[in-house]
């Protein structure tokens, strides 16, 4: 009997429909996530949206606060620079500890040939999640659950951070994976060592600059906004003003007309 194919649940199919859209910039920084309008969107009951939710919030992707309600995280400049240190500082060391296996090179191998094949086909969820796979088989070959842990989610609050700068790195993972690959099957692991740092500065450069360009954009935003509300304000006032000049001038010709009287 050949085996069923497994089918995913609704809560799954909801979990990732929405962290594609978080991914792919549908969902911007900060957007309010409302159980009412996703599930609607979805055309699915509530449920399945705030069981999602919670998982992606676990993950470090969405904030819920009391009486605010989930929205997108947004990422400043010291928290992005201090995910991608750490994340390059767990990833070199997993390379030092890890057990390397034929087993652990033809999955590696593996993960390559999808890499290259999600890049083809544009699929940034998929590539972005390879990605993070490679690594965590190279973590997972040290033996440290712990480690395991830990880089698990780093790897995962980054996400909305790589996804920004995909069209930047995409295409140097393939290149550098490789790199690891072969240092690793020749038990160079030097060279290996090198190769995660090059996608990770420009992710970390890229991923700056972004958010200088919308801080700056959001205070641009602000100085009009204020400046829109004070010109507002001045019309309204001389609108006041005139509108009291004018019931002035006609109480004092009340008065003269009754002093003529």
């Amino acid at each position: 009997m050949i085996k069923l194919a497994k089918i995913p649940n609704l809560t799954e199919l909801t979990y990732r429909s929405i962290k594609q859209n978080l991914l792919d910039g549908t969902l911007g920084e900060l957007s309010r996530l409302t159980e009412e309008s996703l599930a609607t969107q979805l055309g699915i009951s509530k449920s399945p949206v705030r069981e999602a939710l919670n998982r992606l919030e676990a993950e470090g992707l969405v904030c819920i606060e009391p009486r605010r309600g989930a929205y997108v995280r947004q990422f400043s400049a010291k928290e992005i620079r201090d995910l991608y240190e750490l994340r390059e500082i767990l990833e070199v060391h997993s390379i030092d500890a890890a057990n390397v296996t034929p087993k652990l090179l033809n999955d590696l191998s593996a993960s390559i040939n999808r890499t290259k094949k999600f890049l083809k086909e544009g699929n940034k969820l998929e590539h972005i999640e390879e990605d993070m796979r490679f690594h965590a088989m190279i973590t997972a070959a040290t033996g440290n659950e712990e480690l395991c842990r830990v880089l698990e989610n780093i790897q995962q609050k980054a996400l909305l951070c790589r996804s920004k700068s995909y069209e930047l790195s995409a295409t140097t993972a393939p290149v550098a994976h490789m790199k690891i690959y072969q240092a690793l099957k020749k038990e160079t692991k030097r060279e290996a060592r090198s190769a995660p740092n090059l996608p990770t500065k420009l992710d970390i450069q890229r991923q700056l600059r972004q958010f200088e360009a919308k801080r700056n954009d959001a205070w641009k935003a602000y100085d009009d906004s204020s400046r829109n509300v004070e010109q507002k304000k001045d019309g309204l006032l001389d609108e006041i003003s005139q509108k009291l000049n004018q019931k002035t001038e006609r109480e004092d010709l009340f008065i003269i007309r009754w002093q003529i009287m």
